[in-house]
């Protein structure tokens, strides 16, 4: 009976799909299909719901990265943010290639009072915070690069400062930070990184060291000279005393070691760089200041003259004095690098650009000039030659405090170029300002060098 009963069971059963199937089949066909379909056909996001979605299908935030530096000047303190992707080109932060916020005082404002030294810092660091995503803030370096302000301060007081923008960065633990990212630059670092930013926006970084360009930077109390030199030029560098800067610095950039020359000459910049009165334009009288310290700079009564005033700029860089004891010298008994390919192409910035648009011999308004040394001798030959007062009406675009010594400045700068650095008069040179990335100019200054010499570091 068991047997029987277990065979009626089990024909039930199929007795029951046979006569149900053709009903199955009318479900499961259509179900199939609809869920093909579906798989199949594109779906459609809504632009505002990416972050709804599993993370596989958003922007990768690796494949960008974030560098806040704050370049803390003598007249206030300002904070660039620049963002790389992977290849270490800039990303726009919005519709420009950086943030940049900036505000008064400076740090050296604060001699008294440290920790508010370190707190005038703070807007500008809540404003770099609000620039990069919080995923990524953990990772992104910060730098703080202190430059003529804390130099000029006694005793230990910029160390005390320093510290006090050290514990704040610490505290507020938002950023990346280490100790020696928060430092007093010196002009060699100031020319390293200019050298850095210049050479990055023409697109050189990355490339044998022949392919970049070589620097001058001239400011009003110091002029630098940056260039790529080859291992070999590197060898023979001479060795320095303890407390001295090192010639040669080694830099890792885009995947390539260069060896680069950099010398910041102190107290050889325009504004401290000749002193003579027959350097001044006939029908001026009064006093230069400088350094807290008063000179005569009343012009002769013939006026000023090129030739004396060439003299007196050589006599400045030192030119024909016997301290150089190296077998290759710039001035003042400095090593030259060896020169080599690394500075064939020269960019020369600052007040180059600035007094060659003032004296009209290259378009204001542009961003770089190509130019040779002796169009700066063929300035100066005009300038020194007319009365202060005839000047006013040629030279509108020279500030009225600058124009008694447009002779002199000119003068001194050619003279800087082919005694100093020995150029040839007639080699070309490009005077800058700005450079084109991107389809955007972008200042030719030291924070972006830092940022990708520190973003170098992390690829």
């Amino acid at each position: 009976m068991d047997k029987i009963s277990r065979k009626t069971r089990h024909e039930t059963v199929y007795d029951k799909i046979q006569r149900y199937r053709g009903a199955i089949l009318m479900i499961s066909v259509p179900v199939i299909l609809i869920t093909l379909l579906c798989f199949l056909m594109p779906s459609r996001i809504p632009a505002n719901s990416i972050e709804s979605f599993p993370r596989k299908f958003a922007p990768n935030p690796k494949t960008r990265g974030y560098a806040v530096i704050f370049d803390a000047g003598s007249s206030g303190s300002r904070v660039h943010v620049f963002c790389f992707d992977k290849q270490l080109d800039l990303i726009p932060i919005g519709k420009e290639l950086e943030l940049f916020v900036q505000r008064k005082p400076g740090l050296s404002s604060f001699a008294n009072d440290p920790k508010a030294a370190a707190h005038s810092l703070l807007e500008l660091l809540e404003k770099a915070e609000a620039a990069v995503p919080k995923e990524l803030q953990h990772d992104t370096p910060v730098r703080v690069g202190a430059t003529a302000g804390l130099r000029q301060l006694d005793g230990d007081t910029p160390d005390r400062i320093l510290q006090a923008v050290k514990d704040l960065l610490k505290n507020r633990g938002t950023f990346k930070s280490k100790a020696d990212w928060v430092t007093v630059l010196d002009g060699n670092q100031e020319g390293a990184y200019q050298w850095v930013t210049i050479n990055y926006l023409l697109g050189n970084l990355g490339k044998e060291y022949p392919s970049t360009v070589g620097v001058i930077d001239l400011g009003g109390g110091s002029v630098q000279m940056a260039y790529a030199i080859s291992d070999a030029d590197a060898a023979k560098a001479p060795r320095v005393s303890d407390g001295e800067d090192t010639y040669v610095q080694e830099m890792y950039l885009k995947g390539r070691k260069y060896n680069l020359y950099v010398h910041s000459y102190l107290h050889y910049g325009l504004e401290v760089g000749v002193s003579g009165n027959l350097c001044i334009l006939s029908g001026y009288n009064g006093l230069y200041k400088y350094g807290g310290e008063e000179y005569d700079a009343s012009a002769v009564s013939s006026g000023s003259s090129l030739n004396p005033c060439r003299e007196a700029a050589n006599k400045a860089l030192k030119i024909n004095e016997p301290t150089c004891t190296y077998m290759q010298c710039t001035f003042g008994g400095v090593w030259n690098g060896g020169g080599g390919d690394g500075r064939k192409n020269l960019f020369v910035a600052s007040f180059f650009f600035d007094r060659a648009a003032e004296a009209g011999f290259v378009d204001p308004n542009k961003a770089v000039a190509k130019v040779r040394p002796a169009d700066f001798e063929d300035a100066a030959k005009i300038a020194c030659q007319m009365k202060l007062v005839d000047a006013k009406s040629r030279y509108p675009r020279v500030d009225p405090d600058n124009l008694p010594y447009l002779c002199m400045d000119l003068t001194y700068q050619y003279t800087l170029l082919i005694d100093g650095f020995g150029l040839d008069p007639n080699q070309e040179i490009t005077l800058v300002k700005k450079v084109e990335y991107q389809n955007s100019l972008v200042e030719a200054a030291w924070p972006l060098g830092s940022a990708i010499e520190v973003m170098s570091s992390k690829t």
